[in-house]
């Protein structure tokens, strides 16, 4: 197993887009690379769309953005197109990642383009598109469907920074705790088995698909 590390410092605060179709599914796919990188990079810039979040998912959303990031380097982008069918906001969709351009950032996490659900690959799909040139990683999402795959990037997580990270989760979405998967033990146990695959010093990690990085 080898790695590559970020440059420390960075000679400009890196900018890290987050994407994620709806409320929850950041912090979910990479909340614990989230907290890592916004405390080894005190200036990072986060920039943390999400793309499907009305009425109380909205303010959840924005939350817990604060609590995984906060202060003043957070910039956040919440819409409300509707759960389920992004697809058929294509073209509205599209414009908004087109004004993301601006952005430059250093890295992006998104969803993985294998995603059963198909708010998830659109916005895969639609990260693609419009980032040609830039550091891509997709996170993966537990579900139903089943569609855990082979990633081929791991993050390490220590084991209080793996427990902080689900913590803030289910603080932060009341409204999905009815949900009989959205437990403690899944997202543990998800950080637990990725960080068995990569041999983690710590047991725990997070996951990605990376499709192109030039060395």
């Amino acid at each position: 197993m080898h790695s590559l590390k970020l440059p420390w410092p960075p000679s400009s605060p890196l900018n890290v887009l987050c994407l994620g179709a709806h409320s929850d599914d950041i912090e979910i796919g990479c909340g614990g690379t989230v907290l890592r990188l916004a405390d080894q990079y005190p200036h990072c810039v986060f920039h943390w769309v999400v793309f499907s979040a009305a009425g109380a998912r909205a303010a959840e959303a924005e939350r817990s953005a604060a609590r995984f990031v906060g202060g003043p380097t957070l910039r956040t982008t919440i819409r409300d197109f509707r759960d389920g069918c992004l697809d058929f906001y294509g073209p509205s969709i599209k414009t908004l990642f087109e004004d993301l351009k601006t952005v430059s950032p250093d890295l992006i996490l998104t969803h993985q383009r294998k995603d059963a659900h198909q708010d998830h690959r659109l916005i895969a799909e639609l990260t693609w598109n419009t980032f040609r040139h830039h550091l891509i990683l997709e996170y993966e999402i537990p579900k139903y469907d089943g569609d855990m795959g082979q990633p081929n990037v791991f993050f390490a997580l220590e084991q209080d920074l793996s427990h902080k990270k689900v913590e803030l989760l289910l603080e932060s979405f009341p409204s999905q705790r009815n949900r009989y998967w959205f437990k403690e033990e899944l997202f543990l146990a998800l950080m637990r088995l990725r960080g068995m695959e990569c041999r983690s010093d710590t047991g725990y990690a997070e996951a990605f698909y990376c499709r192109k990085l030039l060395l």
